[in-house]
């Protein structure tokens, strides 16, 4: 056996169904497509949500919420993430290169889950009071920054 002697087996291949091909062929005239409507139309194509006519699903249902463009998002550390770092500053940039977060140009705020013993310095934007409280009974700083 030799590639070029290849052939799917008996009857797994049909020939396509030739329509448009006259009358006789019983798929004339409309060659299969109906009569007349978008989907008789050459380059139809159906929109997503998209009912015949009737009033689509996501259009019959009422709104509701909104979205507060004043949101303010933060990289969420915890106290027990900042123990592992070595006493000292910590800085937004710190807790990048430690792979604690993941830009330094998003906003890091600190939130007290676990404890420390060493005094820390820490640099963020906004701090939890469970947060502020452990760090400044370690000895250490809490400053908020921009």
């Amino acid at each position: 056996m030799k590639l070029h002697t290849l052939k799917p087996p008996k009857g797994s291949r049909t020939s396509p169904k030739r329509v448009g091909r006259g009358s006789g062929s019983g798929m004339g005239k409309t060659s299969t497509r109906g009569h007349k409507g978008a989907k008789a139309r050459a380059g139809y194509r159906d929109r997503r949500g998209f009912e015949g006519g009737q009033m689509p699903l996501h259009r019959r249902l009422p709104k509701f919420g909104f979205t507060n463009i004043f949101k303010q998002e933060y990289q969420v550390v915890n106290l027990k993430d900042l123990a592992r770092l070595n006493p000292g500053e910590i800085t937004a940039a710190a807790l990048k290169a430690a792979g604690i977060v993941r830009s330094s140009r998003v906003p890091v705020k600190v939130l007290g889950s676990g404890s420390i013993d060493k005094p820390y310095t820490v640099k963020a934007a906004a701090f939890s009071k469970s947060a502020v409280t452990k760090i400044e009974a370690a000895g250490g700083k809490a400053e908020v920054t921009k």
